[in-house]
């Protein structure tokens, strides 16, 4: 008679160990927190190009309107409740550029109306003139001169200075607005 050995089995172990598992959790965490002041900086880098388009995009919107209504059309700063602020008066939160945000009216029979607006964002500062700006039939020229404004972080951090984190946006008395990188009159 043959006599059969039964084989005994170990049970495998499937998973990982208490220290392989903490040891991913630290990678994770180590990469998470380098790779933090990369990604806040890329979105405020992401927020000033948003703020300059939007700029930019406003006075172009202005001027052409100015032209297809053949009336003024003003740009100027506003508060929450989208009335144009007094040069040099702050918004709500203190702030005294055109980060409180901005709108576009249209003059109708001798009352502004309400075309466009654009909300607040205190992240980006804005800097330029403070007085409303306004484009005049039938050309959509701009009234006053040359303009310019300088956008950029509020409060940048050591990784975000110089001009790659800044936007210029100028205007001509033509009324024409162009978009650059970098400080109002910096050199490249």
């Amino acid at each position: 008679m043959q006599m059969k050995c039964k084989k005994t089995h170990r049970p495998s172990r499937a998973g990982f160990t208490l220290i392989e598992t903490l040891a991913v959790i630290a990678l994770v965490i180590l990469i998470v927190v380098m790779a933090m002041p990369s990604f806040f900086a890329w979105h405020m880098r992401d927020q000033v190009d948003a703020r300059s388009k939007a700029l930019l995009s406003t006075f172009a919107y202005a001027r052409s309107e100015a032209l297809r209504l053949g009336s003024r059309v003003t740009v100027c700063r506003i508060d929450a409740a989208r009335v144009c602020l007094a040069s040099g008066q702050p918004c709500a939160d203190g702030i005294v550029d055109w980060a409180c945000g901005w709108a576009v009216f249209a003059e109708r029979g001798g009352k502004p109306s309400l075309l466009r607006a654009q909300p607040a964002l205190a992240a980006v500062s804005i800097i330029g003139v403070q007085t409303d700006m306004t484009f005049t039939p039938p050309a959509g020229q701009l009234m006053g001169a040359f303009r310019s404004f300088d956008i950029e972080p509020r409060n940048p951090s050591k990784s975000m200075q110089g001009n790659a984190w800044r936007r210029c946006i100028s205007i001509a008395a033509g009324g024409r607005a162009r978009i650059s990188e970098g400080a109002c009159g910096a050199t490249s």
